[in-house]
């Protein structure tokens, strides 16, 4: 675990304290004129109260990125409820009756840019009956920024969205001790919170864990390092986000087959291309390699762009690359399909995996389903429950207990999370999954009424073996 500075954060902590925000400190929002900029995808979770909205607010305030009209409309909220200043967490808290409860219940995406990076920004709820939310935040973040109210330390909603955080296998977390300015900025109470974080940063198995203590309400170390913590030598939250490296290298994809979802087919009326559009999930591509599609065939790229432009060999497009190729072998193939490395992917009927159930409606064994993975939709049905994953520690709790003897589990309700075994009526190309949420994951939708059930994530093969031989 790291809360020290990297040597390319050089630069001295701010001399000034932080002040009051204003309507002068507003600008337009500023719209990134680099389509080059890497984009890191972000989600704040934290408990109830530990102020993730304010910390939202002052994040898009400071990096100036929200527009004068909307300061305004805050600054008339807060006046109406009585506040002697604006309440930057109505920036954020974007349904009317969570206004009025001073909660968050959805998942709120936002935008922001600096002259580095460009950001995505899930806002998950806090409260311990919207697990769900969480874990749809995360299971496509880079980074998770885990707010921590410095007065009460690690609670156990903490400990949830950390457990939740290791289980999707987030890269990066941050975790940023707010409220810092109500114990008078002191580093002894703030140290005290960093080893009980070190303690749960090994229990989740959490890695690139760093430590930062801020104030949402007056800005400290969230954009700028603060003077009022001159025994904090480390980066601002936003320093930290900007300096965190996730690109791809050719030598990091060496060792990685290709896994290529098509987005979008391009079809040239006036000739015959045909292009295939997508996102690199892993891997890399190159004029010339040999590709399989989701049906088995083979085929080898003939013509690579990248925002339209070629890329010749022998350079070559990363994972995080969105690319169009085109293959010397006329496939018809559609949004959703895999064109992936040799060999293709393995298929299979049953599948190994965690899931979170989102309805409201238990879920049973033997329930039929519809199960979507990428562009496959399938019937299938839940196997089997190995058990339930109790979040605040992260185990597997293969039983429920019962008035008389502990039970074998064998329904779901909302928000648990669970190790589940599903069988599908077609043979698909599972793979485990990989953070960032474009392999392995799935949706369990109901077939009648169409909604969704569950959301999951599919376990390594090894898992699946492990498991059948203890059963």
């Amino acid at each position: 675990m790291s809360h020290s500075t990297t040597a390319t954060l050089d630069t001295a902590a701010d001399d000034t304290h932080a002040t009051t925000t204003t309507s002068d400190d507003i600008r337009t929002a500023p719209t990134p004129t680099n389509n080059e900029l890497p984009t890191v995808r972000l989600c704040t979770a934290g408990s109830v109260d530990d102020g993730k909205s304010t910390f939202v607010g002052r994040l898009l305030h400071d990096t100036k990125s929200i527009l004068s009209d909307q300061y305004e409309a805050v600054q008339r909220s807060s006046e109406a409820r009585g506040l002697a200043e604006a309440d930057l967490s109505l920036l954020v808290d974007g349904l009317r009756a969570e206004r009025e409860q001073g909660i968050t219940i959805d998942v709120a995406y936002r935008y922001f840019a600096t002259d580095q990076r460009k950001f995505i920004l899930a806002d998950c709820p806090g409260h311990e009956q919207y697990t769900r939310n969480t874990v749809t935040g995360m299971s496509t973040a880079d980074v998770v920024i885990l707010l921590i109210d410095v007065r009460n330390g690690v609670v156990r909603q903490t400990n949830r969205h950390a457990t939740v955080a290791g289980l999707l296998g987030v890269p990066h977390v941050v975790v940023a001790v707010n409220k810092i300015d109500l114990v008078d900025y002191d580093e002894a109470t703030f140290r005290t919170i960093e080893d009980q974080v070190a303690a749960l940063a090994d229990r989740a198995h959490l890695n690139d864990v760093r430590v930062v203590p801020i104030s949402s309400l007056k800005g400290d170390n969230v954009v700028e390092r603060s003077a009022r913590t001159p025994w904090y030598t480390g980066p601002s939250i936003v320093e930290i986000l900007e300096n965190i490296d996730d690109a791809a290298t050719v030598e990091d994809a060496a060792d990685q087959a290709l896994r290529l979802p098509v987005d979008y087919v391009i079809r040239d009326h006036d000739s015959e291309y045909r292009g295939f559009a997508g996102r690199i999930a892993a891997g890399s591509v190159g004029v010339g390699d040999e590709v399989t599609v989701t049906d088995g065939r083979t085929a080898r790229i003939t013509t690579l762009s990248i925002a339209g432009d070629p890329v010749e060999a022998p350079a070559r497009a990363v994972a995080g690359s969105s690319v169009s190729v085109e293959l010397d072998t006329d496939i018809d193939l559609s949004r959703g399909a895999l064109i992936a490395g040799t060999p293709h992917p393995h298929t299979a009927n049953t599948v190994q995996a965690t899931i979170v159930h989102t309805s409201q409606r238990p879920l049973v064994v033997r329930r039929r389903l519809l199960l979507r993975y990428g562009a496959h939709t399938t019937k299938a049905q839940l196997s089997d429950i190995q058990g339930i994953i109790d979040v605040d520690s992260g185990t597997l709790l293969p039983t429920r207990p019962s008035e008389f003897n502990d039970e074998p589990v064998t329904t779901l309700e909302s928000n648990e999370l669970a190790r589940v075994t599903i069988k599908t009526r077609d043979a698909i190309p599972f793979e485990p999954y990989q953070p960032g949420g474009k392999i392995g994951s799935f949706l369990l939708i109901d077939d009648q009424t169409g909604d969704t059930v569950a959301a999951g994530l599919v376990l390594p093969r090894e898992a699946e073996q492990a498991n059948r031989a203890t059963a």
